[in-house]
This record gives C-alpha cells, structure tokens and sequence, in this order.
C-alpha cells in the first residue's frame, strides 16, 4: 500500500493509516491472558522493534501472571499496565496493535472496536464466533484501513506451503476429494456447576454470550507460587453454548489449509452434509466443481492434518509430517521445531511486518472470514441434521429460512456488534 500511494507529493496518510519509521518501536497490548496468550506473549517479546505495554482479563491472576511475566523479560522497573476491561487498553494513544486471545464468543465485539479506535489487530483463530460478526469485522478492517492478522499459523509453516504449492500447481493432477481431519462438533454444555474464584468476572467473561454457570475446566487455574500454567485448554471450546468444538478449533487450522489449496480463499462450498445423513459418514463440503472434503481420517493414527487426492497423486499433511505418492513431493525445507507450535515466531514477525509495511499479512481477515464460514457452515448441518445449500459469491444460504436463523446469535442484553 506505501509503494502504491507514493507520488511526487510524498505518501499520502489514508483515514486510520500510520506509517512507522523502520525503528521505531511497535507497542503492543494484549487483551485475553490465557494459555495461547502466553505463548503469544513470549513470541512477540523476543522480536525486536516490538514492545508490550499492557494486559487485559477478566481473571485476577491471569493479570498478575502476566505483569510478572513482562517485567521478567523486560526488566523489574518497566511499567506494565494490567486491566479487567479491554476499553482501558484500547483507550491509550500509545498502544499501536492489539493481540486478542479471548474466548471465541468475543472476538468480534473486542476486534471492531480495536479497528474503530485505530489499532492493528492481531486475532487468534477462528475469527469469529457466527458469519454475520466475521462480514462485519471484514468491513470493519477495510473501511479504517487497519490489519488484521488471524492467528492461522500454518500458513507460515513451510511444511503446509509447500504442499500447497504442489496442489496449486497442478503436480496432482485435478483435484477430486479433500480429507480434513478435525474432529467432532460440539456438545451441550454439562459440566457441572461450581463456585466462581474470587478474583474472575464471570459475567463479564460471558459477555455478550448467554448465561452457563462457572466450572473451572472453562477457565483452567493456574498458580504463581509455584508457577504453575494451564494444563489443558480451556473447554469451552468444546460446547455449543461457549464455542464450536473441534469443528473451528481444528477446523480453523486444517479446513483453512484445504481452501487454500482449493484456491478458495475468496469461496467456499455450496453445500454441506452432516455426518450419519442418508449414506454420509463423515461431515461433507461440496464445490462448485465437484470437489469434495470429507472431516475424515486419512490414517489410522486419526491424524490431524490434510490429504489432497488427485487424478496424478496425493500429499499428506499435518504439523511436522508430510507424504506424497512421489520422492519429488518431499517437502523443499521444514520449520524449525524449536518452541510451541502454537505460536511460531515467524507467523508473529509477518503481523509485525505487515503492520509497519501496511500490507496484508499471509492470513487477512478475507481469508479467516472465508475459513470461519466452512466452520460454521458444518456446525450448522449439523445442528440441523440435514444437508444445507450456501451460496458463497452473495454469501446467503439458498432457500433455507431456517439455517438463516444460525446466521447470526442472540447477545446478552447490553451486548451488540458494534456499528461500522
């Protein structure tokens, strides 16, 4: 974008533009202070040019936990700010860029009003929680001029672009069927109900989201003396109440490999069959052309990961593994395995350079949105139990006034996407 508005009167400044000297620093806050946060949290520390500056969550300690952690890296003087509301955050002139790592159930709300107060987003997958919040954060994004990085790390993964690549220039042949491995929707919510900790808001945790009581397998604790981390992921993903099963939480990792693949980060199907209708086994995405992806293990193992069939050959892949029915599909060069995989190192440093290139990043909000939708579009089928049609050029689904109720989701009162 800065090359392109380069002229004999200089760079001109769009609404919401900020260009940055190549040394200056780029001042981050963090909105969400969980377990993928942290590993973001030490990814974005160990880049230079960049700074944190301040936390939000609605859990104490996660706070503290937080501030502990930033002082330990930058210095036991440095002023680290903490807050229980994202608005603080989103309120200081000094912060450039957000990194959002809420529950799914609050990416939309904290992303458009991020964009709105002119701070780059970066936004942990899947982008949104329904397909009305994630056409609303599109708009959002392109009308203020800001980026948006989706937390998709695999599109940085050497291993995943290679094997697109393969697909994209035709090595297998045309492509007939996709299997995307995930795992299952999810499921109504029981876990049983205990005594919320003192120092979490639960009601604002919830937010925009209908009422579920408290259990701690939601918000997993966590210890500071002794430091003790999360040791599982926090189950709300695993409930239609709270979140998506693995349905965006994988699915927004590997469904989103398989779209690329497709050359369909601007599509999507047309159709989508839950699994056990009629002669359907496995949950199926039908394209325009024919193609189709199946949520179907490719090995025994049940892998999480992809596999491309073609009319000339396959490719398999998933994080740390690739195979192809040719020696010639060996991968030309793997990431290097030192640290979580969650968060990669250089997924973080293509944010950081598309915020002070002002160009988009390998994973543009287009691209979640477009991704997010496969996700949700099988959520749907299923919830229904019947096949649904979409059409994804206008982005409606096709004579079905009932999957339109699943368009978007009832807030809370005092909750509402804000206004773009």
């Amino acid at each position: 974008m800065g090359k392109s508005l380069i002229g004999a009167a200089g760079i001109m400044i769009l609404p919401g533009f900020k260009s940055f000297r190549p040394n200056e620093t780029i001042n981050l806050g963090f909105v969400g202070l969980g377990r993928q946060a942290t590993f973001l949290l030490n990814g974005f520390m160990s880049l230079d040019g960049v700074k944190v500056l301040a936390g939000c969550d609605v859990y104490g300690i996660k706070r503290r936990r937080f501030e502990k952690r930033v002082k330990a890296k930058y210095g036991s003087s440095t002023e680290v700010e903490t807050y229980e509301r994202y608005q603080d955050i989103l309120a200081r002139n000094d912060i450039d860029a957000v990194v959002i790592a809420t529950p799914d159930h609050w990416h939309a709300l904290i992303a458009v009003e991020a964009i709105k107060a002119g701070k780059d987003v970066y936004l942990e997958k899947p982008l949104t929680f329904t397909i009305k919040e994630g056409e609303v954060l599109r708009k959002a994004v392109r009308k203020y001029n800001k980026i948006l990085a989706v937390g998709s790390q695999q599109r940085s993964d050497s291993t995943f672009q290679h094997a697109v690549k393969l697909v994209q220039e035709g090595k297998l042949g045309e492509i007939s069927h996709v299997y995307a491995y995930v795992g299952d929707p999810p499921t109504p919510y029981n876990l049983p109900q205990e005594i919320i900790p003192v120092d979490l808001n639960w009601d604002l945790w919830l937010g925009p989201n209908p009422y579920v009581h408290y259990n701690h397998e939601l918000n997993p604790p966590i210890s500071l003396d002794p430091p003790k981390d999360e040791t599982i992921w926090g189950a709300w993903r695993w409930y239609k109440e709270t979140g998506g099963g693995f349905t965006t939480d994988w699915g927004a990792h590997m469904f989103d490999i398989a779209q690329w693949g497709l050359g369909m980060d601007d599509s999507g199907p047309v159709e989508v069959i839950p699994a056990g209708y009629e002669d359907h086994e496995f949950m199926t995405w039908i394209y325009a052309n024919g193609v189709k992806m199946t949520q179907e293990p490719f090995n025994e193992q049940k892998t999480k990961g992809v596999k491309f069939v073609g009319k000339d050959g396959w490719i398999e892949v998933s994080r740390g593994y690739f195979k192809g029915s040719e020696k010639t599909y060996d991968p030309e060069k793997t990431d290097d395995a030192s640290g979580p995989y969650e968060t990669r190192i250089p997924h973080q440093e293509n944010f950081i350079w598309a915020v002070r290139d002002r160009k988009d990043p390998v994973a543009t909000v287009e691209i979640g949105h477009r991704t997010c939708t496969v996700c949700n579009l099988g959520n749907i089928s299923d919830d229904l139990r019947r096949p649904i049609k979409w059409d994804p050029t206008k982005e409606v689904f096709v004579d079905d006034p009932q999957a339109e109720l699943y368009y978007h989701r009832h807030y809370r009162d005092g909750y509402d996407i804000p206004l773009v």
